[in-house]
This record gives C-alpha cells, sequence and structure tokens, in this order.
C-alpha cells in the first residue's frame, strides 16, 4: 500500500478519538467522579480495598476521609507483597510489570506497579491520543509516510518471581503491538540496549539512512544524540539528514533551556514542537495546540487527581483539594489514584494551571527540588525560564545546570551557588550574573524581596563546569541515558558539592 493512503487511514483512524475528548472537556469533574467510583468498585475486594472497607465508599468525601494521602515508602510493603507474586494486594487484576524508576533525588529504586490497564487505557491510549490531537490541528501532516525516532530507556527487563521490573520504556516497549515497531526507529533490539555509549552509536547508525519525520524523547538525552548524529555524518543540521522532519514529542524535563539549541539544528520556522506530561506512574497530560505551553490534563486514563496547594504543603494545615476547586497560577503537588493501584499518591511534582476550561497545566517542578532555604520559594519552573532568559540576552548556551544554598555563616548572609555547564560561554561571566539575578527577580517576587538590598540573599554565585561535568557525575551514578535527570534545585549541598569535587 502506498505510503500517503497509510498516512490517510492512520489519520482518519486517530481522529476518530477526538469525540471522546470533547466529552471530557465537556464534564471533567463528572468524568472524574465516576471514574475515582469506578476505581473503588473495582477494588472492594482486595487486601487495601477490605482494609478501608471500599464497599461502603460511595462518595469522594467518604474516600477523602478513609484513605491517607501515601508516599512510595508508605506503599512499598505492599507492592513488595505483588512483586513477591501475591496478588489482589492493591488492584484486582494481577499485576506483573513494574518501572523501576530511580527518580532524581532518592537513590533507592522504587518499583511502580504497571497492571495490563494502565498500559492500555493509559500509556498506550495516550501516544494514541498525542497523535491524535497533533493531526487534528496540522491537516498536511505526513507524519506516517516516514518513522518516529523514539529514544527510551536502556535497562533490560529482568525477571523475578513471574514478575519484571525495568524501564518504563523497556516495558512500553515489549508490550507494544507489533505494528508499532514498523513506524518507529531503531529497532526494539536497539532501543533495548543497555550500555549507554554503545547504544548511542548504534542509533545512529540504524537511523540516519531511514526516513524520520518525527522524534519522542526527554530533551537533554535527544540533545546529545543529535549532536552525534551530525557530528558522524558531517552535516551542518538535522534537514540535512532528514529532510521530513516536522516534529518532536518531548517530555519528562522542561523545554526552556533547550528551546534555542534545538533551533540551531532544527533550522526551519514550521518545525513543531509538541510537549507531553508522563512518568512511571502514568500519563497526565499533552500539548493540545501547537505552539502552546500549556498541557490539557487528560482525564479519562483512569487516573483521578487530587492536589495540595504548596503553600500549606508538609505543614499541619496541609489541604487536599481536587480538580473542581483548584485555581489559576496557583502551585500545587499533584496527588493520584489509578488504574494500577496507587491510591492517594503523592508523585512528588508540582503544577499550576493556567487555564480551568478546559484543566490545562504547566509542570513548575519537583516538591523536593525547590529552594526555599531563606523564604525564597524558588521553584524549577523560575530557574529554567531565567537562564532560556539570560542566555538570549548573553548570546551564550547552557547544557546542564544545578543550584543549592550558600547558608547563612555568623554575620555572612546566604546566596545561591550555580554550577553550570555551558556549550556556548557568554563574553562576560559577571554581566551573565546579573542578568540572570534580575530575571529571577523578575520571575519570583519572594526572592525579589529576599535581594533587595541583599538584605537576606547576596548575588547569586557561577561556578563554570568543565566539559562534561554533569555526564561524567552520571556517569558516576550509573545514569547514563533514559530518563535520568540532573536536579535543577535543592535544599541541601549534596549534589552541588559532588559536581565541584568531579570539577577537580
Amino acid at each position: 500500500m502506498p505510503l500517503p493512503i497509510i498516512n490517510s487511514i492512520a489519520s482518519w483512524v486517530l481522529k476518530q478519538r477526538i469525540h471522546q475528548i470533547e466529552l471530557f472537556l465537556k464534564y471533567p469533574n463528572e468524568v472524574q467522579e465516576e471514574l475515582l467510583m469506578n476505581l473503588i468498585r473495582s477494588s472492594e475486594n482486595t487486601v487495601l480495598g477490605k482494609q478501608y472497607d471500599f464497599n461502603s465508599v460511595r462518595t469522594y468525601h467518604t474516600f477523602q476521609e478513609r484513605v491517607p494521602v501515601s508516599t512510595y515508602e508508605d506503599l512499598e510493603p505492599l507492592i513488595e507483597r505483588t512483586r513477591r507474586g501475591e496478588q489482589n494486594v492493591f488492584w484486582n487484576e494481577p499485576i506483573k510489570w513494574f518501572a523501576k524508576s530511580s527518580g532524581t533525588t532518592n537513590a533507592k529504586s522504587k518499583f511502580i506497579p504497571v497492571s495490563n490497564q494502565a498500559l492500555e487505557d493509559c500509556h498506550y491510549k495516550a501516544g494514541k491520543d498525542l497523535l491524535c490531537l497533533y493531526l487534528n490541528n496540522n491537516e498536511d501532516s505526513q507524519l506516517f509516510t516516514g518513522k518516529s525516532l523514539r529514544l527510551g530507556g536502556s535497562k533490560q527487563l529482568y525477571e523475578d518471581n513471574n514478575t519484571f521490573f525495568g524501564d518504563l520504556s523497556a516495558i512500553l516497549i515489549d508490550n507494544m503491538p507489533f505494528w508499532a515497531e514498523f513506524s518507529s526507529t531503531p529497532s526494539n533490539k536497539t532501543s533495548l540496549m543497555s550500555e549507554w555509549e554503545t547504544k548511542l552509536l548504534a542509533i545512529v547508525n540504524e537511523t540516519k539512512t531511514e526516513n524520520v519525520t518525527s522524534f519522542a524523547g526527554v530533551p537533554s538525552w535527544m540533545m546529545v544524540l543529535l549532536n552525534k548524529v551530525l557530528e558522524e555524518t558531517g552535516k551542518t543540521n538535522l534537514f540535512e539528514v532528514w529532510p521530513n522532519l516536522e516534529v518532536y514529542f518531548h517530555g519528562g524535563v522542561s523545554f526552556d533551556p533547550y528551546r534555542e539549541q534545538y533551533k540551531n539544528i532544527l533550522p526551519k520556522a514550521d518545525f513543531k514542537y509538541y510537549e507531553i506530561y508522563n512518568a512511571s506512574e502514568g500519563f497526565f497530560g499533552i500539548q493540545d495546540l501547537n505552539n502552546s505551553n500549556d498541557l490539557l490534563l487528560m482525564l479519562d486514563y483512569g487516573i483521578f487527581y487530587e492536589f495540595i496547594p504548596m503553600d500549606t504543603f508538609g505543614t499541619p494545615n496541609q489541604k487536599v483539594i481536587r480538580l473542581a476547586e483548584v485555581e489559576l497560577n496557583k502551585n500545587y503537588a499533584v496527588v493520584i489514584t489509578t488504574n494500577s493501584g496507587l491510591w492517594r499518591y503523592m508523585i512528588g511534582d508540582t503544577v499550576r494551571f493556567t487555564s480551568l476550561k478546559p484543566y490545562r497545566i504547566r509542570v513548575t517542578g519537583r516538591t523536593k527540588h525547590h529552594i526555599n532555604v531563606f523564604g525564597e520559594e524558588l521553584m524549577v519552573e523560575n530557574t529554567d525560564q531565567a537562564i532560556a532568559k539570560t542566555c538570549q540576552e548573553t548570546n551564550s548556551e547552557v547544557i546542564e545546570y544545578t543550584v543549592a544554598p550558600i547558608f547563612m555563616n555568623g554575620k555572612e548572609k546566604g546566596a545561591h551557588e550555580w554550577i553550570i555547564e555551558f556549550r556556548k560561554k557568554p563574553e562576560d561571566l559577571s554581566k551573565f550574573g546579573t542578568l540572570l539575578d534580575e530575571n529571577i527577580q523578575s520571575l519570583n517576587s519572594d526572592y525579589e524581596a529576599k535581594r533587595y538590598n541583599n538584605m537576606t540573599l547576596n548575588q547569586l554565585v557561577i561556578n563554570v563546569a568543565r566539559t562534561n561535568l554533569f555526564y561524567d557525575w552520571l556517569k558516576n551514578q550509573d545514569k547514563l541515558g533514559g530518563q535520568h535527570k540532573i536536579p535543577r534545585l535543592s535544599n541541601q549541598r549534596e549534589y552541588l558539592d559532588q559536581l565541584l569535587s568531579l570539577q577537580h
């Protein structure tokens, strides 16, 4: 069958989903409420369902009163029972897949349960929805005349008591329908290679001759791969390698610090960027409009959402609200109840709502990844935007960065200490530092107040990282490739001190 016909058929099939999406756009709170009750009914006879007497739960308020908000550590004993082969513990259908996630902070691995429902009704459904929304907005797309270059995790799957664990992308690739491999590159075999540096070359060699029309992957690692493609092919931009490229589907870390670098190697004005918001625990949001920075919160993936306002987070006054009660432009920690048996689980991310009709969000950071040592409440969203703006103003490019506090010492005031690895250094580093400081102040009034006349905080301090410092740090931690991310902000100096010691 000719490729343009395949493209037309695939587009038509995917667009049939638009009507279902319109349903939850119209009745968001009703869809969420019904979904919660379905999850509760499904799990009445599980160990956890009996513990909280799900049988008698008929309203959200009863659910909220009975089931506590939980972290991974709270659920770990139940998860371990299922990993050892016991079923019907927290979900009514057998769970044999566990997404191994190290998170960015905790060295200890988490094993996030992934049910068959979550694979089908959340992760794969989201993949189709992403294409559906993209095609709906871009009628003349030729996406399916070529292949999608996907860059996933590099862990094999390990078998354990008839349960399997591995990187989420490895689980998704392993369970994909056979036809999905035809539309992607590299092959599953190459995608799942475990050694990052060998895998990188294998991907370049396998994909450089393909007709690639889209990319999918984490911006930081995708940038490493794409620069390798240019290096190996001797080309100056990616359209010389793949002339039919039209879109990059990205997620995992904020795109702001990388945007200009991508424009340099993808110098066509009409090239599209589509952001997604997914994690081992589920798939949450998809950019639903061209040239937007907002993500549509997807409400029918078997995930019930609750939110904790960050101004009360972790305090005795902490309150948990449902979707119907959220307000615009406030930071919230995300709590989810899912069709994999995670009940009122804090995923560790923070978001703010940019629209309530429909519900659209931006990811602002992590509950553990902010700096609030001096009352400045600095979020990753602030520093990512400030770095991007400062790079534009100084014609420089940043590869990676991390920030930590300089604690007050005697009469000496505190400050923020940065370590930044530049791809293109600014001509004047002290001007870069001043602009960065001013840009953060313009984005964050708490930081601005603490910086006023150096009242609480001195001007930020910048260390310029040697080439490949962050890469070497991740390599030392055995965290190359896949979903591994640099922790941007921390209230402690642990990461910064490790980097500084590796610097010398």
